[in-house]
């Protein structure tokens, strides 16, 4: 890093193995807090570096963004660093799903609520079906979940 742990965009994105893009859009969404201006240039520093690599690491366990942006803001940056180092820190949130579903969406297949509109189906062991409640997402889904107990999808 710079002397000053000041990064250009394109710095921090080889640094973190993103593109430019994908930083951009973390700062869209409030993954990222926005970069400081220095003239007509944007800076980012180490604690952006840090988000991004503990973003990659919750990524790695399956979280989809919305409960990443969860433990992103219950957690401290001392937390982040040990996340973005690949250390185990202490449980994740409830954003994380859980291990065993508690509930049934339709015979046969578990259905676990998440936040901010997430909602995460077991169709079999180590296949899961995610699907954010917005459009017509959840109708499509409800055709794939009733095909599945139906038995008209072959799960072998």
């Amino acid at each position: 890093m710079h002397p000053k742990h000041e990064l250009k965009l394109s710095e921090l994105a080889e640094a973190a193995g993103v593109s430019a893009r994908t930083v951009r859009y973390y700062v869209q969404r409030g993954l990222l807090p926005a970069p400081e201006f220095r003239g007509k240039d944007t800076v980012y520093g180490a604690d952006h570096l840090i988000r991004l690599r503990a973003i990659r690491r919750l990524q790695e366990r399956y979280l989809p963004l919305d409960a990443i942006q969860v433990e992103l803001e219950r957690r401290d940056l001392a937390e982040l660093t040990k996340i973005a180092a690949g250390e185990e820190v202490t449980t994740l949130s409830a954003a994380a799903p859980p291990a065993t579903p508690p509930a049934r969406a339709a015979p046969g297949v578990p259905r676990v609520t998440m936040p901010d509109r997430w909602e995460r189906f077991e169709l079999a062991p180590g296949v899961e079906l995610f699907v954010r409640d917005e459009g017509g997402a959840r109708r499509v889904a409800r055709r794939i979940l009733e095909s599945f107990a139906k038995g008209e999808v072959d799960h072998e």
